[in-house]
């Protein structure tokens, strides 16, 4: 990672904002305020013209305290960036709103942001296509802005969401305080802006699915706040089912149907098409190579080169290699093994991706071919756009996925697996009229579409509510939207969710 700028006076407009002690020298720390920035915005669509205004800046989070049973405040703990997009002459009580944020942890919004939701978008071609630097914008006729307002959330020290001056930020690198912040965030600006009467979704991407469904569950019960909607983009709702940890075999038949289709899309299933691939892969992982895996040493040795024989079919890999790796083929070693043969190793992120490696012999990947080729175009568009185009000045770094978030404490899982599956479960049960869109990519290596329809198979949900669920699958990777027909697809499946709650 690269070196990063502290959130001290760089700021042009944002004193250095206050914590609860003084500084060293005695003097008392200035109280932080919200430092935000209005511009106003045309955005061609077919049939017209969507006039918009934007709202671009940190809002500062205020923590009540409790200083043995006194009341000691509201005092201020972090400055908290957001970009919030509002449809100019509507009515607010009516107009859906949606909070979109990225996960990591360790992410800004940006991708969300700039590749799929919002009213520009990043110009930077696909896989085998990618254009070179500096890259650029352009408009995006298909935003969700059409359908909903949108407020886009950096949780803190990502983006340029940092803590007071004098905090810790460490305090809020774990699930619970940045679940409790997210949710303070949201909860405010529904208030300032009076939207409790409008409809509201939460759209989240990767770690952002965790956050955005126990969101549904924490705001409910801590604000009474229900939202309409949830947009789960690659989702993970537990993490037992894409941790390669010692035995646990669930991540390695979840992972096959992606790896068949990975190897599908570089050719390695010549005369078969996708969807054949795919189902047979979905119905050994789902039968008889769990029960193979879950036999262990036990495993009938006729049965288990019989097994070896068709994983390796499948994915790609030599029986030998499938052998050696006693059918538990951990994703990153797949990454690098698959296309050794071509001196290539793909993408994780995305599987359609592919690069080189320094050292062929290598057992792992070093590096991500897809992150490698999206980080780039997204890091300019995003420090370009704010500044020339949102009027949102800073010296600070824009965080686009830092990891100065980690550690990242799951305490309150400790014991146990990470996951929010109760709770997103509890939400629906006590939310009947809540939908959830599951969108998820078929070369996606880091959250593969067959766990996340594992975990939802696991919600615990009477069967009046499983309609409530929809999944939509995509031939693209973990952000789809970087494939043209899949963004236009999945910005059409969006526009439909919060439409749905949308009085005529």
């Amino acid at each position: 990672m690269p070196d990063h700028h502290e959130p001290d006076d760089e700021h042009r407009s944002s004193a250095p904002a206050g914590g609860d002690e003084p500084r060293r020298d005695g003097s008392p720390r200035p109280e932080p305020t919200d430092d935000l920035v209005e511009t106003h915005h045309q955005l061609p669509v077919p049939g017209g013209e969507l006039s918009y205004t934007a709202v671009t800046g940190r809002m500062v989070l205020r923590e009540e305290q409790l200083d043995d049973g006194t009341f000691g405040g509201h005092r201020a703990r972090a400055q908290m960036f957001v970009v919030a997009y509002t449809l100019d002459g509507t009515d607010p009580a009516t107009r859906p709103v949606t909070f979109a944020f990225n996960g990591g942890p360790g992410s800004s919004s940006v991708w969300l942001h700039l590749g799929l939701l919002g009213p520009r978008r990043v110009v930077m071609g696909d896989a085998g296509t990618l254009s070179p630097p500096p890259w650029g914008l352009a408009d995006n006729p298909e935003t969700l802005l059409a359908h909903s307002d949108l407020v886009f959330v950096d949780p803190v020290t990502t983006g340029f969401s940092r803590v007071v001056e004098g905090g810790k930020a460490g305090e809020y690198h774990g699930f619970q305080r940045d679940l409790e912040s997210v949710g303070e965030l949201i909860r405010l600006w529904t208030t300032r802006n009076g939207r409790w009467l409008s409809p509201k979704y939460l759209a989240g991407e990767s770690y952002g699915t965790l956050r955005a469904s126990a969101l549904a569950d924490h705001l409910q019960t801590r604000y009474g706040l229900f939202p309409n909607g949830l947009a789960l983009i690659s989702s993970v709702l537990d993490m037992g089912t894409i941790r390669f940890n010692e035995g646990n075999d669930l991540p390695a038949a979840l992972y096959l149907p992606t790896y068949a289709a990975i190897a599908h899309y570089h050719g390695l299933h010549p005369g078969r098409s996708l969807d054949e691939v795919r189902a047979e892969a979905e119905a050994l992982a789902a039968d008889a190579y769990l029960r193979g895996l879950a036999r262990g040493s036990r495993l009938d040795p006729v049965e288990r080169a019989d097994l070896v024989q068709r994983v390796a079919s499948l994915t790609g890999l030599s029986e030998d290699f499938v052998s050696q790796c006693d059918l538990r083929i951990e994703h990153q070693r797949f990454f690098r093994e698959l296309l050794r043969h071509r001196g290539l190793v793909v993408g994780r992120l995305d599987g359609r991706f592919a690069g080189w490696e320094a050292d062929d012999a290598g057992e792992k990947p070093t590096d991500d071919p897809s992150n490698v080729a999206i980080h780039g175009p997204y890091s300019a568009a995003i420090n370009h756009y704010l500044r020339a185009e949102l009027g949102y000045r800073s010296d600070l770094s824009y965080e686009v996925l830092t990891g100065r978030v980690q550690p990242w404490s799951y305490a309150e899982f400790e014991g146990r697996a990470v996951s929010i599956t109760s709770m997103l479960g509890r939400a629906m049960r006590h939310n009947p009229h809540m939908r959830v869109q599951v969108a998820c990519g078929y070369y996606d290596g880091a959250t593969p579409y067959f766990a996340a329809e594992h975990a939802f198979a696991h919600l615990g949900l009477p069967s009046q509510l499983l309609s409530n669920i929809e999944m939509r699958y995509y031939p693209s990777g973990h952000m789809m939207y970087v494939h043209e027909p899949s963004r236009l697809r999945q910005s059409a499946d969006l526009a439909a969710l919060v439409s749905a709650n949308t009085p005529d």
